[in-house]
């Protein structure tokens, strides 16, 4: 990816938190829920010369950063397109939240894969599949735990960040739904992403 589409993709995150960030209903939960597109972009633009990454990873990192900030605006339980999936198909809850949760298993997967075969610190694919879906649901598991501190550290205002809705299995899905994204990276992106690796190289 080029430099000018990177800043370009950057710029427009950029007026997307600065537009949510004025018209959100809860400016504290959504700094919480946009946090790590503050923290990663920039890296991402410090290290792009030095440690580009492939095409496919920058795409998909934006587009999980877009999710992270629609929801921080709308605290994920009210983003309005997930009240629509809610009515078609029926379902009890706001599903939003489990698009984000799936890009929490498929961005942090395709990250690891990249660093693991670029490093060559792993020998054999089934070995990289495997260590590339622990590191997704470690990255899930950790992030289940920070909203659990948060939610003990806040009390009852938590309830937004937290999203449960009412579902007493929301971590427990929130974390299939990560591990569905690691598999998606292992199993559909694998190839094309290979392709893209040797490029880079």
């Amino acid at each position: 990816m080029t430099k000018t589409a990177l800043n370009t993709g950057s710029l427009l995150l950029l007026l997307m938190l600065i537009y949510t960030g004025l018209f959100t209903g809860d400016r504290t939960t959504w700094l919480m829920e946009v946090t790590p597109v503050i923290i990663l972009v920039p890296l991402l633009l410090a290290t792009h010369r030095r440690y580009p990454l492939t095409p496919l990873l920058y795409t998909l990192i934006f587009f999980h950063a877009v999710i992270l900030i629609v929801g921080g605006m709308y605290n994920y339980a009210k983003v309005p397109i997930g009240f629509e999936v809610q009515e078609m198909f029926n379902l009890s809850r706001n599903p939003y939240d489990k698009l984000g949760h799936f890009f929490q298993g498929l961005v942090p997967a395709l990250a690891a894969r990249e660093i693991l075969i670029r490093g060559g610190y792993v020998r054999g694919s089934k070995m990289t599949s495997f260590l590339v879906c622990c590191v997704a649901l470690a990255i899930s598991a950790t992030y289940e735990l920070i909203e659990w501190w948060a939610a003990l550290a806040m009390g009852q205002g938590a309830d937004d960040f937290l999203g449960t809705q009412g579902d007493s299995w929301d971590t427990q899905s929130d974390m299939f739904c990560a591990l569905l994204g690691a598999l998606t990276t292992v199993l559909m992106l694998g190839r094309f992403h290979q392709r893209q690796l040797a490029r880079l190289s």
